[in-house]
């Protein structure tokens, strides 16, 4: 591990770990104060629907709709799903045409809560569970807030992988046992994916990447995707796994796929986050849905790390900061000349992004 990402590490365990109560409190901050869940309930009523924009698989955000309008009768949640850039692009064209259909939207792509900050398009809001989220996944003024942690590490199929051949590191997946039988999302493809071989190169050189085309590994697009066909025994092995939504699907029956955590490498994480539009049309109804998904009973069910500090993991997941994480996802993201150079460089070496995501 560099210098550069221990001393990242030692910053995300310090922010991770301490609760954000503070930030509840800064001055200076122009947000909303925060309303008790029975006076949003009662405003949230009158609009009587909202207009949800969800990044991934459709159906982990029916589920949450579903558990809201439970917990929240009366109030109609439309959903509008998808790949988050494409909804990222239907979103700045209601904002660039002055016609705001979105009210909130949760998606991966935090650059874009960035930008929309800047500009000035995000509603700042601390609503009633706001000092609970740790300060590491949240703007202090309330612009946006992250709801779920994930991480990506290995999967694989028991059928086909034999306890002791289990990878240990991204090195093991160059092994002659697993030619042709490794699968992963395009990295140039999926903003996520490509962090994570951002940090394998940069450990490994580039060379590893050469050794790994040599071993016939499989590409498609999106996570999902990868799990289930580790799962469904087409693949054996992936170092690209949605870590809480391959536990979700292996509940549900989706198959055979066990997670590992690498031994001798990063964990590189992300968080989805959620940001309320300031010319929503529902804006009660999306700060309740917000309050909703930050709130502790919720954050217990999700099945994917909590961005509480006072959550425990299910599954029997470790808290997401105990694990040798890489966490510098945004500033990656960020640097817009990196991200371009390798975005060209994979798909170079691998080929142009062919078929359709699975979501």
């Amino acid at each position: 591990m560099s210098m550069h990402q221990e001393a990242g590490r030692r910053q995300f365990l310090k922010t991770a770990l301490v609760a954000g109560g503070a930030a509840a409190g800064l001055p200076g901050c122009a947000t909303t104060a925060p309303d008790t869940l029975a006076q949003l309930y009662a405003r949230a009523r009158q609009e009587a629907s909202v207009v949800y924009c969800g990044g991934g698989p459709a159906a982990a955000h029916r589920n949450s709709i579903e558990q809201f309008t439970k917990a929240y009768p009366g109030i109609e949640v439309k959903l509008v799903s998808g790949y988050s850039r494409d909804l990222v692009t239907g979103i700045d064209q209601q904002l660039a045409g002055n016609r705001v259909e979105t009210d909130l939207a949760t998606l991966q792509t935090i650059q874009d809560y960035v930008r929309w900050r800047r500009a000035g398009a995000l509603l700042p809001y601390r609503g009633p569970e706001f000092g609970r989220v740790a300060d590491t996944f949240k703007d202090p003024d309330g612009a946006s807030v992250a709801v779920r942690v994930f991480a990506l590490a290995y999967g694989y199929n028991p059928d086909l992988v034999a306890p002791q051949d289990v990878p240990k590191s991204a090195l093991d997946f160059l092994h002659p046992r697993f030619s042709g039988k490794v699968i992963s999302t395009y990295p140039h493809d999926d903003e996520i994916t490509l962090y994570l071989y951002y940090t394998i190169v940069q450990k490994y050189g580039w060379g590893w990447l050469d050794r790994l085309l040599a071993n016939q590994p499989r590409f498609i697009r999106g996570h999902l995707g990868t799990a289930q066909e580790v799962a469904r025994g087409r693949a054996a092995v992936s170092f690209d796994i949605s870590a809480g939504s391959t536990a979700a699907m292996t509940a549900a029956g989706g198959g055979r796929i066990l997670v590992a955590f690498p031994a001798e490498d990063q964990v590189p994480i992300w968080e989805t986050r959620c940001g309320i539009f300031k010319q929503a049309k529902h804006p009660n109804a999306a700060k309740l849905f917000q309050a909703f998904l930050l709130s502790s009973d919720y954050q217990a069910r999700q099945g994917v790390w909590s961005t509480r500090t006072d959550a425990t993991p299910a599954g029997g997941l470790k808290p997401i900061a105990s694990y040798n994480v890489a966490s510098q996802f945004k500033d990656f993201i960020m640097n817009e000349p990196l991200v371009a150079d390798l975005r060209k460089r994979f798909e170079a070496a691998i080929g142009p992004v062919a078929g359709d995501i699975v979501l």
